[in-house]
């Protein structure tokens, strides 16, 4: 895979998708079947239109089906699924065939997230199958329990791009050897079972293994070291510039509900933090801003109700916590907190909320907490203002200080 370098640091390299696995298994193993001929290697082109060349492995032969296999490399990103085999075995549909009875077992009992995906890998909108190619998960392929996630309840956790790559990939295969049947295509993956356990999908409501992710196919290195240096260097260039009051926000959500919010804000003053809220404090103390104003969606924002000052999943996940805790502290039903701590998503919470006319009283108590724990993180030394915000109801509050930062902030321009 190709390498790129972030900004003055050590070139890191690219890796793909378990999504990219997935639809160059399912590529490879319809080659074989229908062209009746073995091969080594596979092509497949991804959503970011970057061309992988993958070794096909561990190749299995049937009557009417294939299998076979791709290694998951994770390039240079830290991911608890590099090194693991996705295997898609392809066969023809006919009035006796049926899909792979390993599907059945895992309808009971199963996600992780490569590295290009939103809050906890969960886009709305879901793909099905249509026409001739008909996909499913086999072992190790986590299947949906809980509403709220990308895939309906039932459906094994393969997203929708790599279902899209997996049909346009077997499309093109069916029509390049004149094959006008039907095509059953079970995705697996041996360890996903095990690995699932050190994720926090059995808690999403994924059960009996991990997920097929990935919206560009490709997963780009995220060196913690080099993002945090690189949120170092634009605060520094930001304050040089004259600025003394930053305005941060974790990522592209962040950016989309500035450019909706109004009040003078400019994109361009933003800095991006990532989920590095504690570093990004601590750097502008050290550097010597006079204040912060922190914009984020509350899938990660309530986390700092808790203290928690890196937000990534995999660090912490207390959001149905926090947000239950402080429903309970209001007097809200233990009905009402039981559904609560079974959402999966915050928004699926507000919603609970909001119907117990709750979001008001709860996020001025979870707006104090988090204005009390980056106050802390600061050590007090900075003017700090915090507005948080779901992408369904808007804006949910904000800290007392927002209004004068924001004034602050567009008048340094």
């Amino acid at each position: 895979m190709e390498e790129f370098v972030y900004k003055n640091h050590k070139k890191l390299r690219y890796g793909y998708t378990t999504g990219s696995c997935a639809a160059a298994a399912a590529k490879a193993a319809a080659t074989m079947l229908l062209s009746g001929r073995e091969i080594s290697y596979v092509e497949l082109m991804t959503p970011k239109g970057v061309a992988l060349h993958l070794e096909v492995l561990d190749i299995r032969r049937e009557i009417d089906s294939v299998s076979c296999a791709i290694q998951k490399d994770g390039g240079d990103d830290p991911d608890v699924t590099n090194g693991i085999l996705v295997y898609a075995k392809v066969q023809r549909r006919g009035p006796q065939t049926r899909v792979s009875e390993s599907i059945g077992d895992n309808r009971t009992a199963t996600t992780q997230s490569d590295s290009d995906q939103g809050e906890n890998g969960c886009e709305s909108g879901a793909a099905h199958d249509s026409g001739r190619i008909h996909i499913d998960g086999g072992v190790g392929v986590g299947r949906v329990t809980k509403p709220g996630l990308e895939q309906p309840v039932g459906e094994a956790a393969i997203n929708r791009v790599p279902r899209q790559m997996i049909h346009e990939n077997l499309e093109s295969v069916c029509t390049k050897y004149h094959y006008d049947g039907e095509l059953d295509v079970t995705i697996s993956i041996p360890a996903g079972e095990e690995l699932a356990a050190k994720t926090f999908n059995p808690r999403l409501g994924i059960v009996g293994g991990i997920s097929v992710l990935g919206t560009s196919g490709i997963v780009e290195p995220m060196s913690e070291q080099a993002l945090i240096e690189t949120i170092r260097v634009e605060m520094r260039q930001k304050l040089a510039n004259g600025m003394e009051y930053l305005l941060v926000v974790p990522g592209n959500y962040g950016i989309d509900f500035l450019s909706q919010y109004g009040h003078g804000l400019d994109l361009e003053d933003a800095v991006k933090c990532s989920n590095f809220v504690g570093e990004a404090l601590d750097a502008a103390v050290e550097f010597g801003a006079k204040g912060v104003l922190l914009v984020g969606h509350i899938g990660k924002f309530v986390k700092l109700a808790g203290g928690i000052m890196n937000t990534h999943s995999h660090n912490a996940d207390a959001r149905m916590e926090l947000l239950t805790v402080h429903a309970a502290l209001l007097g809200a039903p233990v009905e009402l907190l039981q559904k609560m701590m079974d959402c999966v998503t915050t928004d699926d919470a507000l919603k609970y909320l909001d119907d117990a006319q709750l979001i008001e009283p709860v996020m001025g108590r979870l707006m104090e907490r988090m204005e009390f724990y980056v106050n802390q993180r600061a050590m007090h030394e900075l003017e700090l203002g915090v507005i948080t915000f779901s992408n369904v109801y808007g804006v949910l509050g904000q800290t007392a200080k927002v209004p004068e930062l924001v004034e602050k902030i567009v008048a340094q321009r």
